[in-house]
Protein backbone atom coordinates (compact mmCIF):
# COMPACT_ATOMS: atom_id res chain seq x y z
CA UNK A 1 0.00 0.00 0.00
CA UNK A 2 1.18 3.11 -0.61
CA UNK A 3 0.66 4.46 2.13
CA UNK A 4 3.35 2.58 4.20
CA UNK A 5 5.45 4.34 2.31
CA UNK A 6 4.79 8.03 1.48
CA UNK A 7 3.51 10.79 4.24
CA UNK A 8 -0.22 11.43 4.33
CA UNK A 9 -1.21 15.03 4.85
CA UNK A 10 -1.62 16.14 8.53
CA UNK A 11 -5.20 16.97 9.41
CA UNK A 12 -6.19 20.53 8.84
CA UNK A 13 -2.91 21.34 7.33
CA UNK A 14 -4.18 23.59 4.34
CA UNK A 15 -0.70 25.10 3.61
CA UNK A 16 -0.53 25.18 -0.26
CA UNK A 17 3.56 24.24 -0.85
CA UNK A 18 2.71 21.05 1.16
CA UNK A 19 4.69 17.53 -0.50
CA UNK A 20 2.97 15.24 1.56
CA UNK A 21 -0.18 13.16 0.05
CA UNK A 22 -4.03 13.68 0.47
CA UNK A 23 -6.31 16.41 1.73
CA UNK A 24 -6.46 18.40 4.69
CA UNK A 25 -9.89 16.96 5.07
CA UNK A 26 -11.63 13.80 5.27
CA UNK A 27 -10.40 11.49 2.26
CA UNK A 28 -10.21 7.74 1.31
CA UNK A 29 -6.69 6.33 2.37
CA UNK A 30 -8.20 3.69 -0.81
CA UNK A 31 -7.85 6.46 -2.97
CA UNK A 32 -3.87 7.37 -1.53
CA UNK A 33 -2.37 6.15 -5.06
CA UNK A 34 -4.38 9.28 -6.92
CA UNK A 35 -3.86 11.69 -4.25
CA UNK A 36 -0.19 10.38 -4.78
CA UNK A 37 0.12 11.44 -8.53
CA UNK A 38 -1.88 14.05 -8.13
CA UNK A 39 0.97 15.87 -5.88
CA UNK A 40 3.78 14.18 -7.84
CA UNK A 41 2.13 16.18 -11.15
CA UNK A 42 1.39 19.30 -8.73
CA UNK A 43 5.48 20.06 -7.39
CA UNK A 44 7.79 22.31 -9.39
CA UNK A 45 10.49 20.30 -11.03
CA UNK A 46 13.03 22.02 -8.47
CA UNK A 47 11.21 20.26 -5.79
CA UNK A 48 11.22 16.68 -7.26
CA UNK A 49 14.39 15.67 -5.26
CA UNK A 50 13.24 17.60 -1.87
CA UNK A 51 9.97 15.19 -2.50
CA UNK A 52 12.29 12.49 -3.08
CA UNK A 53 13.65 12.85 0.46
CA UNK A 54 11.29 13.71 2.95
CA UNK A 55 9.07 10.55 1.54
CA UNK A 56 12.07 8.48 2.08
CA UNK A 57 12.93 9.92 5.36
CA UNK A 58 9.10 9.05 6.32
CA UNK A 59 9.51 5.32 5.31
CA UNK A 60 12.67 4.67 7.08
CA UNK A 61 11.41 6.46 10.14
CA UNK A 62 8.32 3.68 10.11
CA UNK A 63 10.74 0.62 8.91
CA UNK A 64 13.38 0.07 10.32
CA UNK A 65 13.88 -2.96 8.42
CA UNK A 66 13.65 -1.26 4.97
CA UNK A 67 16.31 0.76 3.36
CA UNK A 68 16.57 3.26 0.61
CA UNK A 69 16.43 0.68 -1.92
CA UNK A 70 13.36 -0.84 -1.06
CA UNK A 71 11.65 2.80 -0.95
CA UNK A 72 13.34 3.55 -4.82
CA UNK A 73 12.54 0.82 -6.05
CA UNK A 74 8.46 0.88 -5.52
CA UNK A 75 8.24 4.51 -6.25
CA UNK A 76 10.27 3.83 -9.18
CA UNK A 77 7.91 0.62 -10.29
CA UNK A 78 4.65 3.24 -9.56
CA UNK A 79 6.06 6.04 -11.85
CA UNK A 80 6.90 2.96 -14.41
CA UNK A 81 3.48 2.09 -14.37
CA UNK A 82 2.05 5.52 -14.75
CA UNK A 83 4.27 6.40 -17.66
CA UNK A 84 2.57 3.09 -19.65
CA UNK A 85 -0.76 4.28 -18.98
CA UNK A 86 -0.28 7.66 -20.41
CA UNK A 87 1.59 6.99 -23.12
CA UNK A 88 -0.80 4.25 -24.30
CA UNK A 89 -3.10 7.12 -24.55
CA UNK A 90 -4.30 8.14 -27.89
CA UNK A 91 -2.03 11.36 -28.98
CA UNK A 92 -5.31 12.82 -30.55
CA UNK A 93 -7.08 12.33 -27.15
CA UNK A 94 -8.71 15.58 -26.09
CA UNK A 95 -6.81 15.46 -22.80
CA UNK A 96 -3.84 15.21 -24.58
CA UNK A 97 -2.27 18.52 -23.99
CA UNK A 98 -2.52 17.45 -20.12
CA UNK A 99 -1.25 13.73 -20.86
CA UNK A 100 1.67 15.15 -22.50
CA UNK A 101 2.81 17.49 -19.53
CA UNK A 102 1.98 14.29 -17.13
CA UNK A 103 4.66 12.58 -19.28
CA UNK A 104 7.07 14.90 -19.32
CA UNK A 105 6.59 15.39 -15.30
CA UNK A 106 7.46 11.88 -14.80
CA UNK A 107 10.45 11.63 -17.03
CA UNK A 108 11.96 14.22 -14.73
CA UNK A 109 11.18 12.06 -11.96
CA UNK A 110 12.56 9.02 -13.28
CA UNK A 111 15.87 11.79 -13.63
CA UNK A 112 15.88 12.19 -10.14
CA UNK A 113 15.72 8.63 -9.13
CA UNK A 114 18.44 7.26 -11.62
CA UNK A 115 20.61 9.80 -10.21
CA UNK A 116 20.00 7.93 -6.31
CA UNK A 117 19.87 4.62 -7.84
CA UNK A 118 23.07 2.83 -6.71
CA UNK A 119 21.39 -0.34 -7.13
CA UNK A 120 20.97 0.15 -11.09
CA UNK A 121 17.10 -0.54 -10.60
CA UNK A 122 16.86 1.72 -13.55
CA UNK A 123 18.94 -0.85 -15.74
CA UNK A 124 16.54 -4.02 -15.36
CA UNK A 125 14.86 -5.17 -18.42
CA UNK A 126 11.47 -3.56 -17.65
CA UNK A 127 13.12 -0.41 -16.85
CA UNK A 128 14.77 -0.29 -20.31
CA UNK A 129 11.57 -1.06 -22.10
CA UNK A 130 9.86 1.62 -20.14
CA UNK A 131 12.60 4.45 -21.37
CA UNK A 132 12.45 2.60 -24.82
CA UNK A 133 8.10 3.07 -24.95
CA UNK A 134 9.26 6.75 -24.02
CA UNK A 135 11.50 7.60 -26.19
CA UNK A 136 9.03 5.71 -29.24
CA UNK A 137 6.44 7.98 -27.77
CA UNK A 138 8.11 11.54 -28.31
CA UNK A 139 9.15 10.37 -31.58
CA UNK A 140 5.42 9.67 -32.31
CA UNK A 141 4.48 12.73 -30.99
CA UNK A 142 7.26 14.75 -32.73
CA UNK A 143 5.88 12.54 -35.85
CA UNK A 144 2.46 13.88 -35.74
CA UNK A 145 3.47 17.67 -35.20
CA UNK A 146 5.46 17.12 -38.30
CA UNK A 147 2.35 15.77 -39.91
CA UNK A 148 0.35 18.46 -38.86
CA UNK A 149 2.50 21.14 -39.97
CA UNK A 150 2.87 19.72 -42.93
CA UNK A 151 -0.87 19.36 -44.01
CA UNK A 152 -0.81 22.82 -42.71
CA UNK A 153 1.81 24.12 -45.80
CA UNK A 154 0.20 22.14 -48.26
CA UNK A 155 -2.83 23.72 -48.30
CA UNK A 156 -0.82 26.52 -50.11
CA UNK A 157 1.15 24.38 -52.33
CA UNK A 158 0.30 24.56 -55.72
CA UNK A 159 1.02 22.07 -58.76
CA UNK A 160 0.56 24.73 -61.11
CA UNK A 161 3.14 27.57 -62.33
CA UNK A 162 2.76 30.59 -63.94
CA UNK A 163 4.69 30.50 -67.80
CA UNK A 164 7.22 33.11 -69.04
CA UNK A 165 6.29 33.38 -72.75
CA UNK A 166 9.45 33.97 -75.00
CA UNK A 167 12.29 33.56 -73.20
CA UNK A 168 11.39 36.86 -71.03
CA UNK A 169 12.21 35.62 -67.66
CA UNK A 170 14.76 38.58 -67.20
CA UNK A 171 12.24 41.32 -67.54
CA UNK A 172 10.09 39.45 -64.76
CA UNK A 173 12.90 39.65 -62.52
CA UNK A 174 13.42 43.32 -63.81
CA UNK A 175 9.82 43.90 -62.77
CA UNK A 176 10.52 42.53 -59.47
CA UNK A 177 13.53 44.61 -58.87
CA UNK A 178 11.22 47.87 -59.84
CA UNK A 179 8.71 46.39 -56.74
CA UNK A 180 11.54 47.06 -54.30
CA UNK A 181 11.96 51.00 -55.46
CA UNK A 182 7.93 51.28 -54.83
CA UNK A 183 7.07 53.40 -51.67
CA UNK A 184 3.89 52.82 -49.30
CA UNK A 185 1.46 55.45 -48.66
CA UNK A 186 3.75 56.85 -45.32
CA UNK A 187 6.74 57.16 -47.89
CA UNK A 188 8.41 54.03 -46.68
CA UNK A 189 9.62 50.83 -48.48
CA UNK A 190 6.38 49.05 -49.84
CA UNK A 191 7.99 45.66 -50.18
CA UNK A 192 11.12 44.80 -47.72
CA UNK A 193 13.25 42.36 -48.66
CA UNK A 194 16.89 42.40 -47.54
CA UNK A 195 17.29 39.14 -48.95
CA UNK A 196 17.96 39.64 -52.16
CA UNK A 197 17.53 35.46 -53.29
CA UNK A 198 14.06 35.30 -52.38
CA UNK A 199 13.11 36.91 -55.46
CA UNK A 200 15.20 34.05 -57.08
CA UNK A 201 14.05 31.60 -54.80
CA UNK A 202 9.98 32.85 -55.76
CA UNK A 203 10.71 32.87 -59.51
CA UNK A 204 12.25 29.40 -59.51
CA UNK A 205 9.83 27.68 -57.33
CA UNK A 206 6.76 29.35 -59.01
CA UNK A 207 7.31 30.46 -62.60
CA UNK A 208 8.33 28.36 -65.73
CA UNK A 209 9.70 29.42 -69.01
CA UNK A 210 8.41 28.47 -72.39
CA UNK A 211 11.74 25.92 -73.99
CA UNK A 212 11.95 27.16 -77.68
CA UNK A 213 14.00 25.19 -78.31
CA UNK A 214 12.02 21.63 -77.36
CA UNK A 215 8.86 22.34 -79.06
CA UNK A 216 7.43 24.80 -76.71
CA UNK A 217 7.80 22.77 -73.73
CA UNK A 218 8.49 24.40 -70.20
CA UNK A 219 11.71 24.36 -68.66
CA UNK A 220 13.22 25.38 -65.00
CA UNK A 221 14.50 28.58 -64.56
CA UNK A 222 17.94 28.28 -62.44
CA UNK A 223 17.91 29.75 -59.81
CA UNK A 224 21.59 30.95 -59.90
CA UNK A 225 20.82 32.44 -63.34
CA UNK A 226 18.71 34.74 -61.02
CA UNK A 227 21.01 35.10 -58.84
CA UNK A 228 23.59 36.62 -61.55
CA UNK A 229 21.81 39.86 -61.65
CA UNK A 230 20.49 39.75 -57.52
CA UNK A 231 24.25 40.45 -55.99
CA UNK A 232 24.95 43.33 -54.62
CA UNK A 233 28.15 45.51 -54.15
CA UNK A 234 27.19 47.59 -51.26
CA UNK A 235 25.45 46.06 -47.99
CA UNK A 236 23.78 49.52 -47.39
CA UNK A 237 22.60 49.77 -50.63
CA UNK A 238 21.02 46.30 -51.87
CA UNK A 239 19.41 47.76 -54.89
CA UNK A 240 23.02 48.48 -56.35
CA UNK A 241 23.89 45.49 -57.86
CA UNK A 242 27.27 44.29 -59.46
CA UNK A 243 25.32 42.92 -62.86
CA UNK A 244 22.66 44.89 -64.81
CA UNK A 245 19.94 43.10 -66.67
CA UNK A 246 20.31 43.92 -70.29
CA UNK A 247 18.31 46.61 -72.05
CA UNK A 248 16.78 44.39 -73.89
CA UNK A 249 14.93 43.54 -71.41
CA UNK A 250 14.10 45.88 -69.28
CA UNK A 251 10.91 46.15 -71.36
CA UNK A 252 8.31 47.62 -68.75
CA UNK A 253 7.88 50.59 -66.12
CA UNK A 254 6.47 50.52 -63.08
CA UNK A 255 4.52 53.55 -61.99
CA UNK A 256 2.91 54.78 -58.73
CA UNK A 257 -1.06 56.30 -59.87
CA UNK A 258 -1.06 60.22 -58.85
CA UNK A 259 -4.00 60.80 -57.17
CA UNK A 260 -5.40 64.18 -57.74
CA UNK A 261 -5.90 66.41 -54.61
Amino acid sequence: MSVNYFKPRDPFDFSKDTLDIGNPLTWDREQFLKHLFKRIFAISEDRIEEFYQRHLAYYLTKHADGGEEIFLRYLWGLIERQLKVLMGRNIYDRDHVTNERQIRQLNKFTEVLISADRWNIHKANDAVIAQQEFEIHTLKQQVADLEAELKETRQWETDGYIIVRDGQVLAVLDLCMQMQELKATDGKELLITPAQNAWAKMISKYFREYDNENKGQVKEIKIDRLRHYLRGIDPKNPLKRENEIPAKHRLYTITPVKKGK
